[in-house]
Formats: structure tokens, sequence, C-alpha cells
């Protein structure tokens, strides 16, 4: 019986080692190279806004933030958004996903709903929207519903001396409607509002 062992033209450890060198190489050139290129200059020509990060940018060309992340306006005369419990920190979106019946949670909307008091006090607190005192899932929501909006008129015609019927006006120019005309809900981004609020402020 022969002692000879079968192989296989080119079946050596170093040539297994020169394709498997060969393969990566032309994996990171088109995975980490050629595709991210490819797709990065495609969503640049097609939709550069959103490629960009969808900044929003003010009178004056200057970058004041995105359409997609929500900013804390801590003056009453402007449209305050959604409660964030990171303060919306966009390093790190998230929640604290407590329960209804969590001590800091209780605590936290009840603090929310004694500064509403404070800063409108002509507004019933049974209008109150809701969504005013809650956290997004992300914390960084940098939207509203339109009752919430509506529902701070009164506080900020006082505040700026802009008619409540302006202000009104602006609320409907800013109301999205659901996407496709089916997904989502309607609603105001509140850093385009606000914007548009300052060119009223006298």
């Amino acid at each position: 019986m022969s002692n000879r062992t079968a192989s296989y033209p080119g079946a050596t450890g170093v040539s297994y080692v020169g394709i498997a060198i060969r393969a990566s190489i032309v994996f990171i050139i088109l995975c980490g190279i050629l595709y991210p290129l490819a797709t990065t200059g495609i969503a640049q020509l097609i939709m550069p806004h959103n490629a960009n990060g969808s900044l929003i940018k003010d009178s004056a060309g200057n970058v004041v933030g995105s359409e997609l992340i929500g900013q804390k306006f801590a003056d009453p005369k402007y449209f305050q958004g959604r409660v964030s419990s990171i303060d919306y920190n966009a390093a790190g979106s998230g929640s604290n996903n407590y329960a209804p019946s969590n001590p800091d949670m209780l605590q936290r909307t009840q603090d929310s709903i004694e500064a509403w008091k404070k800063d409108n006090p002509d507004v019933p607190i049974s209008k109150l929207p809701i969504a005013l005192i809650t956290n997004s899932g992300s914390g960084l929501d940098p939207h509203i519903t339109p009752e919430s909006a509506e529902v701070q008129v009164s506080r900020i015609s006082k505040l700026t001396g802009v008619a409540a019927t302006d202000l009104e006006k602006l609320v409907e120019k800013h109301t999205e409607g659901r996407d496709l005309g089916v997904f989502g809900e309607p609603r105001v981004n509140v850093l385009k509002l606000n914007l548009d609020l300052q060119t009223l402020i006298k």
C-alpha cells in the first residue's frame, strides 16, 4: 500500500495566506473606500440637505441647529418643546424609561406642571397637552403637536406683543402633515417656528 499523501496544486499554507490577504485588500477597497464614496456622492447629488444633517440656518446664514434634533428654549417668549430627560444632549439619545409609578418620574411630571402653571396662568391645566410634560423615546424630539403649539399662543402674545391671530397663522404655516398622507401625526418643528417668530418680535 502506497504511503504517498494526496496533494493539490497550489494547496500550500503560504498560498492560502496569500489568497486571504488579497481577498482582504479587495474587500477593504470595495467596502471601506469605494462603497462609502459612492453612497456619499449619490446622497450629496440627490439629497444634499439631508446628507449634511438637515441643518437649519438663520436669516444671517448661520447654522443654528438641525431639523432632526430638538433644542431647549429657556425664554418663555418662545415656543417650548417637549421635556427632555437628557436636556437635548445629542451625544447620547434615550430616556430613563421610568414606569408611571416611579417617584422620579412623578416628581419630574409635577415640576413640569408647576412650571406650566407659572408661565401660563391664563390657560387652565386641563388644556395642557400631555405631550408637553412627557419625554420622547429619544429625548431629542424636535417637534410638538399643533395643539401643543397653539396652547402657548396666549403666553407668547403677551410677552412679545405679537397678535394672537398672527401667532396662530405662524403655527398653521409650520404644521407639517402626515408623511405620504398616512404615516405619523401632524407636527410642528419648534426651532423653525421660533426662527419665524423672531422676525415678528418687535
